[in-house]
């Protein structure tokens, strides 16, 4: 079992940064693909970005391609999401995911976080 906790969120204006991070409990950590999705009101789980396990490969969603950035340190158990230029249709509850296989989907995900509330105003 891997818990997942997430921090970071919280109230910004368009045009500002943020930066979220996820801790692992797991002495396993560098075995997983991590990854982070968010859901906004009245909308499905969408996949953002994942990182493989080495943190060498990325993939990102299109939305947020070149604003934002996803690194791993595995030392210290971590994943950080930091995001660049928000818009108001940037806000949702971020999620980090963690998975054995890679992450591109909600159902490629194994074990997810409780979620961090991310809004931008206009």
């Amino acid at each position: 079992q891997v818990q997942l906790v997430e921090s970071g969120g919280g109230l910004v204006q368009a045009g500002g940064s943020l930066r979220l991070s996820c801790t692992a409990s797991t002495r396993t950590f560098s075995s997983y693909r991590m990854g982070w999705f968010r859901q906004a009101p009245g909308k499905e789980r969408e996949f953002v970005v994942g990182i493989s396990r080495s943190g060498a490969t990325t993939i990102y969603g299109d939305s947020v391609k070149g604003r934002f950035t996803i690194s791993r340190d595995n030392a210290k158990n971590t994943v950080s999401l930091q995001m660049n230029s928000l818009k108001p249709e940037d806000t949702a509850v971020y999620y980090c995911a963690a998975s054995v296989r890679v992450i591109v989907g909600t159902s490629d995900v194994n074990y997810w976080g409780q979620g961090t509330q991310v809004t931008v105003s206009s």
